[in-house]
């Protein structure tokens, strides 16, 4: 159970994902590469799939906030806060590439966050091998949107392609360390409602 304390920080922490206030460990990859000029349609849809992009981040942080605490294993809490540092990277890239772009990220972050914190808690309820089994459905899923991301980015925006690749790569390695530490298989009708929910997310989230 939470003490007054760690609840005020978790509030603290909720604050700043959602504000988009993060700082990243790593160098951002799109540092070294030059701004292209891109046409107005062009600016806006990248910005509108960076936005979609950062939801994903602030979800992330949620997700990995509320396992990391429900997990019983010492060793899974931990990779889930090593997996939450890789996304505050992405936040904090993310965040960095809409100001860019002179955008700005969704105006719902606070419900996504919210959905979000609760749907791990859930996992986390459900014991180690299915809060791990969660986590390698929804970097699979992930990993696959990204993917469809770097098809659909311009090609003259090489900052945005640089963070959604390395993006990419983080999500492909969380999920191969928690299919390595016992992930449980979901149930197919688990799977495809998860889908709609990031389907509905990011079609909200490129306009909001």
């Amino acid at each position: 159970m939470f003490s007054i304390d760690s609840a005020i920080t978790e509030f603290d922490k909720a604050l700043r994902v959602v504000a988009g206030i993060s700082s990243a460990t790593r160098v951002n990859p799109a540092n070294a590469l030059p701004e292209e000029t891109l046409s107005l349609s062009q600016k806006r849809h990248s910005a509108g799939l960076m936005r979609v992009n950062q939801v994903g981040e602030v979800c992330a942080q949620a997700l990995y906030q509320s396992q990391s605490h429900r997990a019983s294993d010492p060793n899974i809490a931990r990779q889930f806060d090593l997996a939450a540092q890789d996304e505050q990277d992405h936040l904090s890239w993310t965040t960095a590439r809409l100001r860019e772009l002179d955008s700005r990220p969704s105006l719902l972050n606070p419900v996504w966050y919210a959905a979000s914190y609760g749907l791990g808690t859930l996992a986390g309820r459900l014991g180690d091998a299915t809060s791990l089994g969660f986590v390698v459905e929804t970097e699979r899923q992930v990993e696959a949107h990204l993917a469809s991301h770097l098809e659909r980015l311009p090609r003259e925006d090489l900052k945005s392609r640089a963070i959604v690749e390395q993006m990419r790569q983080d999500e492909a390695a969380h999920g191969q360390h928690a299919q390595a530490l016992g992930a449980a298989t979901l149930p197919a009708p688990l799977k495809r409602a998860m889908r709609a929910f990031a389907k509905g997310m990011t079609t909200v989230a490129y306009y909001i």
